[in-house]
């Protein structure tokens, strides 16, 4: 890692630590929900675990491998189904998780207005820039309401490169993911496995450009 990026983790880790006592008192998250969007006719495919079951040794091991600047990344127990999850893709059109069967999905929900979104997202665009290839990639979904003029812009702000723009202004992915459980507040992170089915997951910012983090991408690619 260049010398310039070597405060980065504390850096990053003050802000998860700060995020963490927010939602811990109840004032972190201004989301509401809103009527059904885009996925309102996948929810049924979301959460089951019977499809899931020869991915708990896998969960199991990326949440050994998360330490350090990921430590707060939890291993699913058990790995549920999330293929159904469903937003429009760069080129604005319907799609889902399940568009990206046979590669290692790490998924992060965000939105424009989330402070702790604008210091981790040069993180996700280093760890794409770096990691991404045809079995890995991250996918940024994006949660405002509204055209995709704000996001958009905040791409251009924090000098993202990498990523490219999914959305869901319809708030459809974080409230199905806050009914599994999953969704506290944003940003939420989710590694997802090749076959649809969530490794891990955690609330908060983290350090994406670490080591750490690409350490845990290897183990959850392998």
């Amino acid at each position: 890692m260049a010398e310039g990026r070597k405060t980065s983790p504390a850096m990053r880790l003050t802000a998860a630590i700060v995020a963490a006592v927010v939602i811990a008192g109840g004032i972190a998250l201004y989301v509401t929900e809103r009527g059904s969007g885009n996925n309102a006719d996948t929810t049924a495919s979301i959460g089951g675990t019977a499809q899931c079951s020869g991915d708990v040794a896998k969960a199991k091991a990326v949440g050994a491998a998360a330490t350090g600047q990921l430590a707060a990344m939890s291993p699913a127990d058990p790995p549920i189904a999330l293929s159904g999850l469903a937003f429009n893709g760069p080129d604005g059109k319907p799609t889902t998780l399940g568009a990206f069967k046979g590669k290692t999905v790490l998924l992060n929900v965000w939105a424009t207005w989330c402070a702790p979104c604008r210091a981790e997202m040069p993180e996700l665009d280093h760890l794409q820039a770096e990691k991404g290839n045809p079995g890995f990639q991250v996918v940024a979904v994006n949660v405002d309401t509204g055209s995709d003029e704000k996001p958009k812009k905040f791409f251009s702000e924090t000098g993202v490169k990498s990523l490219k723009l999914y959305r869901d202004d319809t708030l459809e992915v974080f409230n199905n993911l806050k009914k599994q459980g999953l969704a506290l507040g944003l940003p939420v992170s989710l590694i997802v496995a090749k076959d649809g089915c969530l490794l891990a997951h955690m609330n908060g910012p983290a350090a994406w450009a670490s080591e750490d983090a690409g350490h845990l991408i290897d183990v959850a690619g392998s």
